[in-house]
């Protein structure tokens, strides 16, 4: 039997180990992009930038039933979550006139799209019914209307609670939007 030397183990490693790199290697550049084609990683969108927001209070359809509480309890809730985001260095009620002088000025409009009353002492009593929700189109426009982001959010109260507490919720998402895309 032929002994092998100590100094061939490295050699024989190093062949397998650089075939390994190669094949993984190879195997990466030939994956596709999310998108179907080869290429590069997409990029990151681009944050989108503004100096004020102008939040505007809009009805629901006809059709839908949003009590009046619920609307401006939603509306309130906003701008304070917005508020506190500080992207903003001003942030104006529907009506503010002292936005019409702002150049870079976005609009944020929402829609209300559904609504699903519930009930706070049934939460309570049983914690699986009686959740309260609302679903409200939120869109992002500059001063010319033209569309910069638009965005279907919601508001949910489940457990404990009133019921307003699902605007609260909504604002926060919201904000979250505002955070991530400003």
């Amino acid at each position: 039997m032929k002994s092998v030397t100590r100094s061939a183990f490295p050699s024989i490693f190093a062949i397998v180990a650089s075939g390994a790199a190669l094949l993984i290697a190879g195997s990466l550049l030939a994956q596709p992009s999310p998108a179907g084609k080869a290429g590069p990683a997409p990029q990151q969108t681009q944050k989108l930038s503004a100096s004020a927001i102008q939040i505007e209070r809009t009805d629901p359809p006809e059709d839908l039933l949003v009590p009046e509480d619920f609307r401006i309890s939603t509306y309130e809730n906003v701008i304070l979550q917005v508020e506190k985001t500080k992207k903003f260095q001003h942030v104006y009620r529907s009506g503010d006139r002292r936005a019409a002088d702002v150049p870079d000025l976005i609009i944020l409009r929402m829609v209300p799209q559904a609504y699903k009353a519930g009930s706070q002492k049934q939460r309570e009593v049983t914690t699986v019914s009686g959740g309260t929700s609302i679903k409200i189109k939120v869109t992002f426009t500059n001063r010319d209307g033209k569309v910069l982001l638009e965005k279907d959010l919601d508001g949910k109260v489940r457990f404990f609670g009133e019921n307003l507490r699902a605007t609260y919720d909504f604002a926060k998402n919201v904000a979250d939007v505002v955070n991530n895309n400003f």
